[in-house]
């Protein structure tokens, strides 16, 4: 055994930090207190650091991670193949290789649990404002979905639209907005306050749409990107949510309530809108499956030009469904559940916040 752990000891060694460093995080994160200080004395400066740093790039640093991340997994693989064919011990060269790349994935998850899975476990923003998601009542719910209709309607005219009728706003001048979007929630959520850069459009952004992303942030980089492809009539509000997680907030139901709160708030029509029309579509999916008949008396109140936008999308991302969208959903779900969070669903789960918020 220790001739075994000696042949291939630097690779052995790696491991053992890898599940060194992964068995005290997991004991860690145990301790409020002690994610709290991680996050906010550490990771997340560091991030914001990063990020201003990236900023200094024009196009996505995180996506030109990926691509070389594909590229040199190929070549690992074409190397490794020609190792093992030359090789006279090949059952120890496919055993070394499989060890390295084992090693190398468990490395990026150590980091990325160092650099943003500890906000999972840090205060999250219902516990710093106050506000909390509370049981629903189907009256509060039907009332709050009105008030919002009724800012989709207020705003619908505000935007830019083509000989359509659909919102035709350039994504140029949504993600130019991007650093004032938050300013206006300073004054009642101060630890929301820090200077923000635009998001990064994505080069790729159909292939985010056929795996069913709209937006992610990237904390090796301290980016936020966004799929530029899909219709951009809630693209502001996809903005504005992953700024959010730049603030250091986990939660994808916080960040969703928090992006349809600040892009009402900001001054920009575009946002307005935007923020109008993703509460309108959080809330009426929730009203949907609890009150079919109060749904649809709520949705004939709707604008036909926010109707329009709204069907625009849906034929839009109707051409994405499939087994890939629904692999790469089920793996996200799966990636979200196992830091306690309760999956995809929780994009749903803001309408309990708005509805406490607005109500």
């Amino acid at each position: 055994m220790k001739a075994f752990f000696l042949h291939r000891k630097k690779l052995h060694l790696w491991l053992f930090g890898d599940l060194a460093f992964l068995a005290a995080f997991f004991l860690a994160r145990q301790s409020r207190a002690l994610m709290n200080a991680l996050t906010e004395g550490f990771t997340n400066p560091l991030r914001r650091a990063l990020g201003r740093l990236c900023e200094r790039v024009p196009v996505s640093v995180a996506e030109l991670f990926y691509v070389l991340a594909a590229l040199g997994f190929l070549a690992f693989l074409g190397l490794g193949l020609r190792a093992v064919v030359r090789s006279q011990h090949r059952g120890g060269t496919v055993y070394a290789l499989a060890l390295g790349l084992v090693n190398a994935i468990l490395t990026v998850y150590a980091l990325f649990c160092l650099l943003w899975g500890a906000n999972y476990y840090a205060d999250s923003f219902s516990d710093k404002s106050g506000i909390s998601a509370e049981p629903v009542a189907l009256d509060d719910l039907e009332r709050v979905t009105r008030q919002f209709a009724a800012l989709v309607n207020e705003y619908a005219e505000d935007v830019p639209r083509d000989a359509d009728g659909v919102f035709a706003a350039d994504h140029t001048d949504i993600l130019a907005y991007a650093p004032n979007i938050y300013e206006n929630l300073y004054g009642e959520f101060p630890f929301l306050e820090m200077a923000d850069v635009p998001p990064k459009a994505i080069h790729f952004s159909r292939a985010m749409s056929a795996l069913g992303f709209t937006g992610f942030y990237f904390p090796f980089t301290g980016e936020c990107n966004v799929n530029v492809d899909f219709p951009a009539a809630t693209l502001p509000t996809t903005v504005a949510h992953e700024l959010a997680h730049r603030r250091g907030i986990a939660s994808e139901q916080e960040c969703s309530f928090l992006a349809v709160l600040a892009s009402l708030r900001c001054g920009s029509a575009l946002y307005h809108y935007a923020g109008a029309l993703s509460g309108y579509l959080y809330l009426s999916n929730a009203l949907y499956s609890a009150d079919t008949e109060r749904w649809r008396a709520v949705r004939e109140t709707l604008d036909e030009r926010a109707v329009a936008d709204l069907r625009m999308s849906s034929i839009y991302w109707a051409q994405f469904e499939g087994p890939v969208d629904t692999l790469s959903t089920a793996v996200y779900d799966g990636f979200l559940k196992s830091y306690g969070t309760i999956g995809v669903q929780s994009y749903g789960a803001c309408v309990d916040l708005l509805v406490a918020y607005f109500k």
